[in-house]
């Protein structure tokens, strides 16, 4: 299985005052880099960060890595056209994992079961980690699922696929409070942050 890595940056951050969500600071690191040197560690490529309002700063923070920033001309209309943009620079042929910088906490062993959970399911199309039986971030997508994708309305949301695929939606459990933890305001940070230190994690 070829497998790229798709890495989602490109929104305005309003909840944070604009304060780009993938320049949060996940320990010595910022969220971008810790999860393009996640993916990078894991073997996935090629790995690109999807940027819009923000590209400047997130283009700098991961200089110096073997990724490249996509650019999200038309970020403003919704995540999926930000989606869409990164999937359009990717191989059609590549499996995807696909993690939106506001789960900036998730844990590198987690990532390491849904690269095995996807090897070793032949049938799944999209896998999700659950967390106390709700799904969460990242996720895996065959390739088959990236036409479904760019088809969608740009300010469609991806969920709305999933009764699509049916029983290829695979979702698994994980030990990993981090892929339910949605960083969208400064208050929502702090308590992610605060329990990723507590379970000792980098």
């Amino acid at each position: 299985m070829s497998s790229a890595a798709l890495i989602l940056a490109a929104g305005e951050s309003e909840r944070f005052g604009g304060f780009p969500k993938a320049l949060l600071h996940t320990g010595e690191r910022t969220a971008v880099r810790r999860i393009a040197e996640t993916v990078l560690d894991e073997g996935f490529d090629p790995v690109k960060v999807v940027a819009g309002a923000h590209r400047g700063p997130i283009a700098h923070e991961v200089r110096g890595l073997p990724v490249e920033v996509v650019d999200a001309e038309n970020w403003y209309e919704g995540r999926t056209a930000s989606i869409q943009a990164g999937l359009a620079s990717l191989p059609a042929d590549h499996d995807i994992l696909f993690w939106p910088v506001d789960h900036p906490f998730v844990a590198q062993r987690t990532v390491e079961t849904l690269a095995a959970v996807g090897r070793e399911d032949p049938l799944g199309v999209w896998f999700i980690p659950t967390y106390e039986g709700r799904g969460g971030h990242p996720v895996l997508w065959r390739s088959v699922v990236r036409p479904h994708i760019l088809e969608l309305r740009t300010d469609a949301p991806l969920r709305s696929l999933l009764p699509e695929f049916g029983p290829q939606v695979r979702r698994f459990s994980v030990d990993d409070p981090a892929v339910v933890a949605n960083v969208d305001t400064p208050e929502e940070y702090r308590l992610a942050r605060d329990a990723w230190t507590a379970r000792g994690e980098e």
